[in-house]
């Protein structure tokens, strides 16, 4: 069985950057800053159709992301180059409410990758 999904909360790195693509879809960018033991990072994020409010976030403050991991592919000046992101499914202010959402979306998730079971 392979399961691809990501649960990242912490603060944002930098305000999200959001931008029009000529088809007229929507597209943010984020970091946002985590850690693994105690190495911090900041995980790149993206989120399709973003949410209005997104906009209104700053650096330091703290979401919940829910999403899986993609990698990438672009033209670069000298090839092909790749990135890796996750690509988020659902994003919301860190806090009781988000997290119990985040839970039921999880739990809904792992019974769609394992087959209800």
């Amino acid at each position: 069985m392979e399961i691809n999904l990501v649960v990242v909360q912490g603060p944002l790195s930098g305000p999200p950057e959001v931008r029009t693509l000529p088809s007229g879809t929507s597209v943010g960018t984020l970091g946002v800053r985590t850690h693994a033991g105690e190495r911090a990072t900041s995980v790149p994020v993206t989120v399709w159709d973003p949410p209005a409010w997104l906009v209104e976030l700053g650096e330091g403050d703290v979401v919940i992301v829910l999403g899986a991991v993609r990698r990438r592919f672009y033209r670069a000046g000298a090839g092909t180059g790749s990135r890796v992101d996750v690509e988020s499914a659902f994003i919301g202010r860190a806090g009781k409410r988000q997290r119990g959402t985040v839970a039921k979306r999880i739990e809904a998730s792992l019974e769609a990758l394992t087959g209800g079971g």
